[in-house]
């Protein structure tokens, strides 16, 4: 395999409500609403000799998972870090769940499908 740096992903959904508190609310974004959800986490790095892959996509899926049922059906405002739960709040929710556990974490995504809305921090 010739040498390069990577980036492989994966993709989880979750559904919640929220309201923001923040918010001007000419739309009703303080008033209690929901939304479907997605979450992408990249890793980045070279592949490993032994393995020929950047990490095991599986034990990256499991933890995405994991971190996306917190939230599923919930009301976002009540979990530590999310009282006032942006697209940008989301992705270091998401940083902190994953990070510590994948150090090659490179990029977290969450998005609004339905909306067309969508926020991405760039880890390193």
């Amino acid at each position: 395999m010739s040498a390069g740096i990577f980036e492989i992903a994966k993709a989880a959904g979750f559904d919640a409500a929220h309201r923001l508190p923040g918010a001007l609310d000419g739309g009703g974004f303080g008033r209690l609403h929901g939304h479907s959800f997605r979450v992408e986490a990249t890793l980045r790095g070279p592949a490993a000799a032994a393995t020929g892959w950047v990490e095991d996509l599986a034990l990256l899926e499991a933890a995405l998972e994991e971190a996306a049922a917190e939230l599923d059906h919930s009301l976002l405002n009540d979990h530590p870090g999310l009282e006032n739960p942006t697209l940008e709040a989301l992705c270091l929710f998401f940083t902190g769940r994953l990070g510590r556990r994948f150090p090659n974490l490179a990029r977290i995504e969450v998005s609004r499908p339905t909306l067309g809305e969508r926020c991405s921090l760039s880890i390193r």
